[in-house]
């Protein structure tokens, strides 16, 4: 033990920078990996435990006033209701920010989607005008109990009593209205009623949903909300970034085992006489297999720990989301279990590695075999000495023939130095993604940048006129949204009719062509996987009463409600209902407008008649992930600088036996140097061509397959610019030259002696 002891302090002092670099790498590795594993656990548990705690409703379905919802409360599978409440379409203000709601009528506090209070107190008869707000439109609102809330356009007033959590579909400026619980009397314009079932099976959501429309009558139906969707809302950016960091650090995982790997194979192969003679005096395979094992593990349980230690301790004091993720996760009863068993997985990971390159050790003999006169592919090719004829530099055709002599082991080099390169590829790629969101949201189906919507006190010549005066607003599209029941009556989806004929609307085709025609339109992806339709298809749905059927033309990029939207122009919709009249309008800035500054401008010219807000980019909650790509590549960049360590190392022992004839042919010590750091220079430069061949169609398709998932669609994915690509692979190659420049230009100058010495 003491000799093992000895070994291992004395490789620690000989390598002390990779053994830092390693330890650094699997802090980053598992530091991404609990991260990952908070963000996963905060997406979904607070969803679930709000969920579980206030007793769910799994469906949600709006009515008109006149329908008999009684009738769905006897129907099998359902096992409970929430009301059915009287609801009503409002706006209302509060310190200057307006919000559309939705009053609930509700006489009593529901057993079922039971509202969990955060604040304030419940509902109180004594208080006819008193409200409890869901928790995040009070966060938009600024609102806190004893705030008052005003309708514009109305002298109706109305105080906040509570605040309170719910497992509905959340409040989204512009396209989910917020939900009020207030008494029934507070309700006055009830436009219709809603109802939640609990199911006894919610596997059978679906046929719950189209059982209960088919006893109301699709023209009853307004809209159906499912926990699926709710759920799926909730989630929203804090899964993508827990994909995203669990993705990365699985990846950052593998090449760091197949780094440690590399650098114990190439270290074994310089230390063959000390492995034999440690054999020689009486060392076990299987003691100089622990060596290793014991060594690197050690490196990689410190690192672990100091991820552990730090995430424990630091990681909900991290500002924004992901130390809110950290704090949550921390509470919840697997933590302890994910904290420990997250560390254990990563260094099992290396160890297992590392005891397959350290049995190659254990396999060296107790008597060193003389090394060959000629190492295999030593000779060189005819392209090298015709090279060579040409008077081309010799430092330059013996390192690239250096480089690639020996195939198996120049592809294995190679391999692993490209995939930390590739992943920094893929991260970048992602990190381009996003600031393509920001910088050209007209290429990825956001060309507006307001919504506009005007209460009865403006028509529509009104409010065109109102708009037409801002001279920030360089085009208005008039168009309605309603939900539209499919085929099967299971779901509701947004039918969009925006812009005219004359003036259509710029959606962002992935596939097909606009929608001209009458009875064209263009879909989102999640719609088309809703339906399971394809671009070319015909569809039928219900709005009331009456079918809409649209031949689907094209695929749009659709940010919006999952991708499950069909869109034409509000003409088409106008051949079924001739009175149809804009509820909305889309307004596309000029280059260089503020979307706020125009938006508080015309809430001003206004007066109240107007709601006006922002469209939501879906890259605004992606700000976080910026940060975890940075570390990333952060993280990947040391994996990467402890395998070019590990061949540098390698290339300049193998070179030893080489520096008596390179010097006795008449090569400096300059020119021997620059053999070594050609041949680094070389295989650096494959691995970044390989890195940047495989990783841009990769992350392409990674970020394509999730934006399908998401209903999005493919067709968001943006690679880094090639200037971009080309610094990165300059910076590689140059980082590479400059790292082998100083061990080369050592052993250049290396002793008569020691140079007999090595190569004996």
């Amino acid at each position: 033990m003491r000799a093992t002891l000895r070994w291992a302090h004395s490789d620690l002092r000989a390598h002390r920078g990779e053994a830092l670099f390693i330890v650094l790498a699997t802090a980053g590795i598992v530091a991404s990996l609990l991260l990952a594993t908070a963000l996963f656990g905060y997406a979904t548990n607070p969803w679930q435990r709000i969920f579980t705690q206030s007793r769910g409703a799994h469906v949600w379905i709006h009515t008109v006033k006149s329908a008999d919802t009684g009738r769905i409360a006897g129907l099998d599978g359902v096992e409970s209701v929430a009301g059915p409440y009287v609801t009503e379409s409002a706006t209302v203000s509060s310190r200057g920010t307006r919000a559309t709601v939705e009053l609930r009528g509700t006489a009593s506090r529901p057993s079922v989607g039971r509202p969990l209070l955060t604040a304030g107190h419940w509902l109180d008869a004594r208080d006819p005008d008193g409200v409890v707000l869901e928790s995040r439109l009070a966060r938009a609102l600024l609102a806190e109990p004893g705030d008052t809330l005003t309708l514009p356009g109305t002298t109706r007033t109305l105080t906040v009593v509570g605040v309170a959590d719910s497992a509905e579909p959340r409040y989204r400026p512009g396209e989910q209205p917020g939900l009020v619980w207030a008494p029934p009397s507070a309700v006055r314009d009830p436009g219709g009623r809603v109802i939640g079932l609990r199911l006894t099976d919610p596997g059978d959501t679906d046929y719950a949903v189209q059982r209960a429309v088919t006893v109301l009558g699709a023209g009853a139906v307004g809209e159906v909300s499912t926990w699926q969707q709710a759920r799926a809302e909730a989630q929203g950016d804090n899964r993508l970034l827990g994909q995203v960091l669990g993705l990365f650090g699985l990846g950052a995982l593998v090449a760091a085992g197949l780094a440690v790997h590399g650098a114990i194979g190439t270290r074994i192969r310089g230390h063959l006489r000390d492995i034999s003679v440690l054999k020689a005096i009486g060392f076990t395979p299987g003691q100089v297999v622990r060596i290793f094992l014991l060594q690197h593990v050690a490196y990689a349980l410190l690192g672990a720990a100091v991820a552990a230690a730090l995430t424990q301790g630091l990681g909900a004091r991290t500002p924004g989301r992901l130390g809110d993720a950290i704090g949550v996760w921390q509470g919840l009863p697997g933590h302890t279990i994910a904290l420990f068993a997250v560390p254990v997985g990563a260094v099992l990971f290396i160890g297992a590695v590392t005891g397959l390159a350290a049995w190659r050790a254990g396999r060296v003999p107790p008597v060193p075999v003389p090394r060959r006169a000629v190492a295999p592919g030593g000779r060189l090719t005819g392209v090298a000495r015709r090279a060579l004829g040409l008077r081309l530099s010799p430092a330059l055709v013996l390192g690239w023939h250096k480089a690639f002599t020996r195939r198996p082991r120049t592809l294995a080099t190679v391999g692993r130095l490209a995939l930390p390169l590739l992943l920094i590829v893929v991260a970048m790629s992602a990190w381009t993604t996003i600031d393509r969101f920001h910088s050209r949201p007209e290429e990825l189906g956001l060309p507006t940048a307001l919504t506009v919507r005007a209460d009865s006190g403006l028509g529509d010549g009104g409010t065109r006129a109102l708009l037409a005066r801002e001279p920030q607003v360089a085009a208005v599209y008039p168009g309605v949204e309603v939900a539209a029941l499919v085929p099967g009556q299971t779901a509701t989806i947004a039918l969009r009719g925006l812009g005219t004929h004359q003036d259509p609307y710029p959606y962002t085709l992935a596939e097909g062509r606009p929608a001209h025609g009458p009875d064209e339109a263009v879909a989102g992806q999640g719609l088309l996987d809703l339906l399971d339709v394809h671009v070319g298809d015909w569809v039928r749905m219900t709005v009331g009463d009456q079918p809409q059927i649209l031949h689907i033309v094209g695929r749009s990029i659709e940010p919006e409600n999952a991708g499950r939207v069909i869109s034409t122009s509000l003409d088409t919709l106008r051949e079924n209902d001739p009175h149809l009249a804009p509820t909305l309008y889309q307004l596309r800035l000029r280059p260089g407008a503020d979307p706020r500054q125009v938006a508080t401008a015309l809430a001003t010219a206004g007066r109240g008649h107007l709601d006006v807000h922002t469209v939501t980019n879906p890259a605004d909650g992606l700000s976080p992930l910026r940060a975890v790509v940075a570390g990333l590549i952060c993280v990947l960049a040391l994996i990467g600088l402890i395998e070019l360590l590990t061949m540098i190392g390698g290339t300049v022992r193998e070179g030893e036996r080489d520096l008596l004839a390179l010097k006795a042919i008449g090569l400096s010590p300059r020119q021997i140097t620059a053999i070594t750091v050609t041949a680094t220079c070389c295989t650096a430069l494959a691995a970044v061509v390989v890195a940047t061949a495989v990783g841009l169609p990769l992350a392409h398709w990674l970020i394509n397959t999730q934006g399908r998932s998401s209903g999005i669609g493919a067709g968001i994915a943006e690679g880094p610019s090639p200037l971009l690509l080309l610094l990165f692979g300059t910076a590689a190659v140059a980082g590479a030259t400059a790292l082998a420049a100083l061990p080369a230009s050592r052993a250049a100058r290396r002793r008569l002696a020691d140079t007999l010495s090595a190569a004996a």
